[in-house]
């Protein structure tokens, strides 16, 4: 990249996305409020040109479960862990639309300047878990283009649903022409794998890494991988804790310094989180963002950082 350039890439996908490790009644009020947050979110984009590219559920393009269940594809995953298996929560449960739908929401984020709708699969398939396999696979993302597809909408770019990718699945995804997906920070805390092998320690580093710089800045020229173009995450926007609101200094502290290496060295600082991270404690959540997005418009000014969507950069690459 001949500029620094700032990406953000969201993982639109309402209780599709935790519905397996995660009640309504626990975290219910988050994906309601997702409904709030996106319009929101579009708004402070539009204000100040910031560019983002929404890996957004399959299920989502639906407005009820009848309409889901008729574009449910015939093969699909035959997960060892059941609780795994959106098809079975789909027959065994009445979808509340404020939970499972949100086409209205998808409409704005699409006719918004500079936001890109992506996929985050169909189903929000687990390609690293025992029982996915490639066929199911195309089937899902074959199904998500589709359906994309009847709503106007180009599917380039793919965010893989809890980091979970290898190249044979990656080569399906170039095969229904994809261009480009978010690949994962190197280095080994940040390693695609299952979650059966994912480990407390692990996770105690990242937690650390999103405040005191352990692992690195994670900035990145984009890389070509199985036929895509590979644009890696650089941090997670870890969600505000008021138990670590101590913290919070060092959370942005972290951010600002390697966006500023990336604008320095002509990098991509790629910046994710899901809208559901912002349901609760939003007013901190955003206050956070409008912070970083400030740091990003002193980094346009001094340096002439850029923002671009997944899409743009796999063009420009391309």
């Amino acid at each position: 990249m001949r500029k620094g350039t700032f990406v953000i890439s969201l993982d639109f996908e309402l209780y599709w996305g935790v519905r397996d490790h995660r009640t309504l009644e626990s975290y219910g009020s988050n994906i309601a409020s997702v409904h709030k947050v996106v319009p929101e979110l579009l708004a402070l984009f539009s204000e100040h040109n910031i560019h983002c590219t929404w890996a957004t559920v399959g299920f989502l393009f639906c407005n009820t479960k009848e309409e889901l269940e008729k574009i449910i594809p015939s093969a699909s995953p035959q997960y060892e862990d059941k609780s795994l298996d959106p098809y079975s929560y789909i027959f065994q449960n009445s979808l509340q639309d404020k939970y499972h739908f949100a086409s209205g929401l998808i409409e704005k984020i699409s006719n918004t300047i500079g936001q890109e709708i992506g996929t985050h699969t169909l189903s929000h398939y687990y390609t690293l878990e025992k029982g996915a396999d490639a066929t199911s696979f195309y089937s899902d993302i074959h199904h998500a283009v589709k359906l994309a597809g009847k709503h106007n909408i180009k599917i380039n770019s793919i965010v893989f649903p809890r980091n979970q990718y290898s190249e044979e699945f990656l080569k399906v995804c170039a095969e229904n022409n994809i261009k480009v997906f978010r690949g994962t920070e190197r280095s080994w805390i940040y390693n695609t794998r299952s979650r059966t092998k994912e480990t407390k320690f692990r996770r105690l580093i990242r937690l650390l890494d999103s405040y005191f710089n352990i692992s690195g800045h994670h900035t990145s020229n984009p890389s070509r991988f199985s036929g895509l173009v590979n644009i890696p995450a650089s941090r997670f926007l870890r969600p505000y804790n008021p138990r670590l609101n101590f913290l919070e200094s060092f959370r942005l502290k972290r951010i600002k310094t390697s966006m500023e290496y990336a604008a320095k060295k002509g990098e991509i600082f790629h910046l994710w989180w899901h809208p559901h991270n912002f349901g609760s404690y939003t007013n901190e959540n955003l206050a956070m963002l409008n912070k970083i997005i400030s740091h990003y418009k002193h980094l346009e000014k001094k340096y002439q950082m850029q923002s671009l969507n997944m899409a743009e950069i796999a063009e420009l690459i391309n």
